[in-house]
């Protein structure tokens, strides 16, 4: 994930980062295949890799792919993940709109779980540059639904208490609000899909996960960290007693073409 949102350093919590944060189910890749993106052979770029696990799976189903971003603790930690799977993937540091390649350079540009953070009309310029003819841009996303009866939805009303203002309470999973981005860089025939997919966690790494919300890193004090971290653990212990939680995910796509 791009680091760029204001007060927020995913740079900061990269381990919980990559062993709690899920990523992006292999459904994902399975509808997009279908729609011939991320085919073997073809030259993707990822911006906002952060700990690469959209680059991972578009590299598992064939594509060389490198990924981008300007959290080097991130991309280490994606190196990592990287070697344990046996993936190849080149890293580069650099912000999305502003990338050190040329022009018409690859058939894929996506962005996983990150265009929030960027300046979006000018990250898909940028995309358009350097995408070769009918290549493709790709929006991924793979949100929890935080609903009254999970451990996600107690997870978020206890973090508005910490953080009363954070503006990313309640996602529904679903970005065709990204839509005007890509039609006002020259991209046609965009399309979108969304599914729903089931994730289970164990209380601490559910903790984990929450440890690398970013509504918990724009929380400035550390022991106000430390404390929303506590609360929620004797919280989940209260309710929801027992090692396995089920926390309902969406995944979406969007992509359009050059």
């Amino acid at each position: 994930m791009n680091t760029s949102g204001p007060g927020v350093d995913f740079g900061a919590a990269a381990g919980d980062y990559a062993r709690h944060r899920r990523g992006f189910p292999p459904l994902l890749f399975e509808l997009l295949a279908g729609f011939g993106i991320g085919r073997p052979g073809q030259q993707a770029l990822e911006v906002g890799t952060g700990t690469g696990s959209l680059a991972r799976g578009l590299a598992g189903a064939g594509a060389r792919v490198v990924g981008l971003d300007p959290s080097a603790p991130l991309m280490a930690e994606a190196r990592a993940l990287d070697r344990e799977q046996g993936i190849a993937t080149a890293y580069v540091r650099a912000r999305a709109e502003r990338t050190p390649f040329r022009a018409a350079s690859f058939h894929l540009v996506a962005a996983g779980q990150c265009w929030h953070w960027f300046d979006g009309p000018a990250a898909a310029a940028e995309c358009r540059r350097l995408l070769r003819p009918g290549g493709r841009v790709l929006i991924a996303h793979f949100d929890y639904l935080a609903r009254p009866d999970n451990a996600a939805g107690l997870s978020e009303t206890i973090l508005l208490r910490y953080h009363p203002q954070w503006p990313m309470a309640g996602a529904d999973g679903i970005y065709d609000r990204w839509r005007p981005h890509l039609t006002g860089a020259g991209f046609g025939g965009l399309q979108s899909l969304y599914r729903e997919v089931e994730v289970e966690y164990s209380p601490e790494a559910w903790r984990g996960r929450m440890r690398a919300c970013n509504g918990v890193l724009a929380i400035p004090e550390p022991e106000r960290r430390a404390a929303f971290d506590a609360e929620l653990a004797r919280e989940l212990a209260r309710a929801f007693p027992g090692a396995r939680l089920v926390v309902p995910h969406r995944v979406f796509a969007l992509w359009g073409e050059r």
